[in-house]
């Protein structure tokens, strides 16, 4: 990982056939943390802890048939916060990637919900030649018409979640069809509410979802896939992150999440 600023770097080379950090180096506002080892001694992964005082850019390149993967806690802004990440991707045409990216409302403990002033993630991959295969950006700003909060409605978490690469290609397969089924049983089940036309009956009104999750794929021949989350607890999409991405646990190690 390396910053624009030369904040950090970090280099994972193959050592006798296994795969070792070569090269460690950071300053604040960040820092890692590498153990000796996380899971199984048969599994070939290097774990890195990273902790940061704040946003940042970071920039990482994904090698061939390497694999890479950001699965961070959310982000927490607290109330009046100005927040902004980015993060840019560099792959080959068999790397492999998973990025997490989500955020919570605030410290709901103090009473916070949604009342940062400025929340910015932006996540970008890039294919060989610099070529763009994934560009997005979240803003969540104060202003306007209505605030954050008033337009977040009841959701308290918003998530992203990418999958590229020819290793993911089944927990890809797999997650596109949770979400198709979970979203499926959630917001078209002709039981709840619905006369024989099909039509919502007016004493019976559809609830509001405290789950909506949606899938698709993107880049050549679908290499990637892009699930978006919105949720009214965070444990929900802990539970969800934990159940989509345990097939990871072979590539890893552990389970993330676990």
């Amino acid at each position: 990982m390396e910053t624009e600023a030369l904040t950090g770097k970090l280099v994972v080379e193959k050592v006798r056939g296994k795969s070792t950090v070569t090269r460690s180096f950071s300053r604040y506002p960040l820092k890692f943390f590498i153990p000796n080892k996380v899971g199984s001694s048969e599994t070939d992964a290097v774990w890195i802890y990273t902790l940061t005082y704040g946003g940042g850019i970071v920039s990482v390149r994904v090698g061939s048939g390497a694999l890479l993967a950001v699965i961070p806690d959310p982000v927490t802004c607290f109330s009046t916060a100005r927040y902004s990440q980015k993060q840019f991707f560099r792959v080959v045409s068999d790397s492999n990637l998973v990025i997490v990216d989500w955020i919570t409302s605030g410290r709901h403990q103090n009473g916070e919900k949604w009342d940062f002033q400025l929340y910015k993630s932006t996540n970008n991959i890039f294919a060989d030649g610099d070529q763009p295969l994934f560009l997005d950006t979240v803003l969540l700003e104060q202003g306007g018409i209505t605030n954050i909060a008033e337009r977040m409605q009841d959701y308290q978490v918003i998530a992203m979640v990418i999958l590229l690469g020819p290793k993911l290609k089944h927990i890809q397969n797999q997650v596109q069809e949770n979400v198709k089924r979970m979203m499926s049983e959630q917001l078209y089940a002709p039981s709840i509410g619905l006369s024989n036309h099909g039509k919502t009956h007016s004493n019976h009104p559809l609830a509001k979802p405290n789950f909506i999750a949606s899938c698709s794929a993107f880049g050549p021949k679908g290499i990637g896939v892009v699930v978006r989350i919105a949720a009214m607890t965070t444990e929900s999409v802990y539970r969800f992150l934990q159940h989509q991405l345990a097939g990871m646990e072979p590539l890893l190690g552990v389970s993330p999440y676990c």
